[in-house]
């Protein structure tokens, strides 16, 4: 009897023991995925290795095309499945049932599909971004009482802008507690009336940052009716409570200059802004000067009796012409008088004589009513001329407390007109003063 074995013989013998061992029939691995490649076929092979070891491991499309995340090479992941015997190779591998991301792998899986939902809400675009005040009266720091973050952020703000007020909530940043210690603190500070809010911490693992990842984290920012500066972790880090916020800074150092106006470039626009008002004023000040110079120089201001005498010529002229058309309407109307006169004289019917008398006291009438309107139409011409005359005249500048100064009969405007010893008149409203000049200033 022949004692030697086929290949294919003890291949199928060692794939009956892996078949019928229960042990090998579920069995849970992980490790890192390695050489992956998917087939056209969409089944998926790679290698699951250790620091000190490899297994093959396969997955059948049906299978696959259940999984939550894309496979790719140096995941960790979790798998589920059953040790088997590949013959035409005489090698074991792994027949690869389910398959999850390990750790770190869970959470950006994690990240990115809550990533997925919050965008497709609406939750990160622009019109929901509040706009940061230039100049913050009050600004909330939220985050840790101890580490480089709140030294960072407060030593900033003391040096930008001393003039806001600093209310610093200490804050878990992470840890089992921090994500609603976070919640609470974020409607803490929204309620006391500050004008902006920091949210920070230094960096760290996706883990020690994922307090910021949790959705009702990120939906008490957006909730939040104070502008929000997410400054969690380094500039590589990102967290969704950086996309929700109102600003991202990618350090807590930048998320202080966010907040704040350097007060250094203030103090340059209020002396720019000195310096504009003086030069301004300046020559406005020097133009209304220029002004009162030409309007003091006005030869009529200088002699006033200018305006008086005008204004007594016209008062003439008025009174001669309203003379005139007083004279020149009796004529007229004494013309027609007559001819009525005669017309009554010479009627030879007792009845046209009657007629013509009517005609003479309508007439006599209308004279009258006629005579009257020209006689007050011109009486208030010069009232009016006369109020104006009045208000023009020297007598009313001094009723208003001033005087008129001559020498030698002159009206003096000048001090220049003037000398020691001169001697003046004043005229006052009530009487004249005579003086005697002592002193000029």
């Amino acid at each position: 009897m022949d004692k030697y074995l086929s290949v294919t013989a003890i291949t199928k013998y060692i794939k009956y023991k892996f078949d019928q061992d229960p042990h090998l029939q579920n069995v849970f691995i992980k490790g890192e995925i390695s050489n992956f490649k998917r087939h056209s076929s969409g089944h998926l092979y790679f290698a699951l290795k250790d620091d000190k070891g490899v297994l093959s491991a396969m997955m059948f499309k049906s299978n696959a095309n259940q999984l939550s995340f894309e496979p790719k090479e140096g995941d960790q992941v979790l798998i589920e499945g059953r040790i088997g015997i590949y013959e035409s190779r005489g090698s074991y591998q792994i027949y690869v049932q389910s398959m999850q991301l390990d750790g770190v792998g869970l959470l950006y899986e994690k990240f990115e599909a809550l990533k997925k939902e919050l965008m497709e809400k609406g939750y990160f675009n622009s019109e929901h971004k509040l706009n940061i005040p230039k100049y913050p009266r009050k600004i909330a720091v939220l985050t840790a009482s101890t580490g480089a973050a709140i030294r960072d952020i407060c030593s900033t703000l003391d040096k930008r802008y001393p003039l806001a007020e600093q209310v610093l909530i200490s804050t878990l940043v992470q840890g089992k507690e921090a994500k609603d210690n976070i919640i609470n603190n974020i409607q803490q500070a929204d309620a006391m009336d500050v004008d902006v809010i920091i949210v920070g911490r230094g960096g760290g693992s996706i883990e020690d940052l994922w307090s910021f990842n949790e959705r009702e984290v990120v939906e008490a920012i957006y909730n939040c009716s104070t502008p929000i500066i997410s400054a969690v972790g380094h500039e590589t880090d990102t967290t969704l409570s950086d996309f929700v916020s109102d600003v991202r800074a990618a350090t807590p150092t930048q998320a202080a200059v966010i907040a704040t106006p350097d007060i250094n470039a203030l103090y340059q626009l209020i002396a720019n802004a000195r310096q504009y008002l003086t030069k301004h004023v300046t020559q406005s000040i020097q133009q209304d000067k220029q002004k009162l110079k030409q309007l003091s120089s006005y030869y009529k201001l200088k002699t006033p009796s200018l305006l008086y005498d005008q204004e007594t010529q016209k008062l003439d002229d008025y009174q001669k012409q309203l003379t005139r058309n007083l004279e020149q309407t009796i004529l007229q109307n004494k013309h027609k008088i007559d001819i009525l006169q005669n017309k009554l004289r010479i009627a030879p019917i007792y009845n046209k004589t009657i007629q013509y008398r009517q005609d003479y006291d309508r007439l006599n009438i209308m004279q009258n009513q006629l005579i009257n309107r020209i006689i007050t139409q011109k009486k208030q011409i010069l009232k009016s001329k006369l109020a104006q005359l009045d208000a023009l005249s020297p007598t009313q500048i001094m009723l208003r407390g001033y005087s008129i100064i001559e020498k030698n009969d002159k009206i003096i405007t000048s001090k220049d007109d003037l000398n020691v010893e001169d001697d003046i008149t004043i005229n006052l409203k009530d009487g004249k003063i005579e003086a005697n000049v002592k002193e000029i200033r």
